[in-house]
């Protein structure tokens, strides 16, 4: 019997390269070169995080200070989820699409949903690093990008970064396609541009230092109901730990908080009358009794450092000496860098295929990452 993968091959690869030009713009925009491939799924790996260091007078004695120990940190990830999506055909149906569309052209439509379908999970589980983020910046009822020429959001999110210590070699920024749409009907004129790329092609750019994409995925999670919290005591700034009081309502982990002048991601929960903040904390000292306002529902524009976000893709394990499959193809998309399996099952009259991957993502430093609200 003639080597079915084998022959589907080119077309598959034809069929995946328009899949992977969908709206998928995390992809290509986060880190892939980790050490998580390693692990099995739902095994940790970590990754040390070196603490903030403070400085010393220089004294003269006659031995050294005994300073200098400190307690390392460290992020966890993993490959947490491994998938396939079945297709399967009997000979039946295939004699019966034969007579009319082909089989072979109605499988190749479905290969190409099926890459379609986990580009998009992973993808989405990339967007939904945005709890991880350190600050936010914008107006949640506002869109991006909305006056021609200018690019003050993008300055703004970048800003926070900078302050963050993030290396501004390789920003990304990331954002939804109604922020897209202000940048391709305001900022795509040639004198704004100096090119006509975002006109005729669709082609972000680049500004403030950041290589600008858009993504179906980003997400606008439903917020807390908290009301009216107002810090109990004073708050030192780098502070991680929010105390509250006099309000009412929920505090959501996910949630933009804002206190005095800046925006900042709720890390955990409000419980017991406090919750937490991601790194790096309170840009201020604050005063008892200052305002704390749970931002309405709002999208999460994503700009980071490319190092700050992970994602780890790979064929799903097999058993020593394979399974069942009667042949198996790994295709790597020449676009994203994502690599499937396809494996076909031959069964009772049926066959049987399976597209697979298996992936992990994770936010390795949450300094280096930031948002930039806005309407959904």
């Amino acid at each position: 019997m003639a080597n079915t993968l084998t022959n589907l091959l080119p077309d598959i690869y034809v069929n995946l390269d328009v899949v992977s030009r969908e709206l998928t713009g995390f992809i290509p925009a986060v880190t892939r070169d980790t050490g998580i491939e390693r692990a099995a799924v739902g095994q940790t790996v970590r990754s040390f995080v070196a603490p903030a260091s403070t400085s010393a007078d220089n004294t003269a004695a006659v031995t050294p200070p005994n300073t200098g120990d400190q307690t390392i940190g460290n992020k966890s990830f993993s490959i947490s989820k491994s998938k396939h999506v079945p297709i399967r055909w009997n000979g039946e149906e295939q004699r019966g699409v034969n007579s009319g569309a082909g089989t072979r052209n109605v499988l190749l439509a479905q290969f190409q949903q099926a890459f379609r379908t986990l580009t998009n999970e992973m993808n989405a589980d990339l967007a939904a690093l945005a709890v991880q983020a350190s600050r936010a910046v914008g107006t949640y009822n506002a869109t991006p990008f909305a006056t021609a020429g200018n690019f003050s959001d993008a300055s703004a999110v970048e800003k926070v970064l900078a302050d963050n210590g993030a290396p501004l070699g390789d920003l990304q920024l990331v954002i939804n396609t109604t922020a897209g749409a202000n940048f391709g009907g305001l900022q795509s004129r040639y004198d704004i541009q100096g090119t006509r790329d975002l006109l005729t092609q669709g082609i972000i750019g680049m500004n403030n230092n950041m290589i600008i994409r858009r993504s179906a995925g980003i997400t606008a999670p439903t917020v807390g109901t908290g009301a009216s919290y107002q810090l109990n005591g004073a708050h030192t700034a780098g502070a991680t730990t929010i105390t509250v009081d006099t309000g009412s309502g929920t505090i959501l982990a996910g949630d933009i908080v804002t206190i005095a002048n800046h925006k900042y991601v709720v890390a955990t929960a409000l419980s017991g009358g406090s919750f937490t903040i991601n790194a790096p904390g309170l840009q201020e000292a604050s005063a008892d009794n200052v305002g704390v306002a749970v931002v309405a529902l709002t999208a999460r524009n994503m700009a980071f450092s490319r190092s700050a976000l992970v994602l780890a893709n790979r064929l799903p394990a097999l058993p020593e000496g394979g399974d069942m499959a009667s042949d198996l193809a790994t295709v790597v998309d020449p676009v994203s860098g994502l690599t499937f399996e396809i494996a076909e099952y031959k069964q009772f009259m049926q066959t049987s295929y399976h597209v697979r991957a298996a992936w992990g993502v994770g936010c390795a430093k949450s300094e280096h990452l930031a948002l930039l609200i806005g309407n959904v």
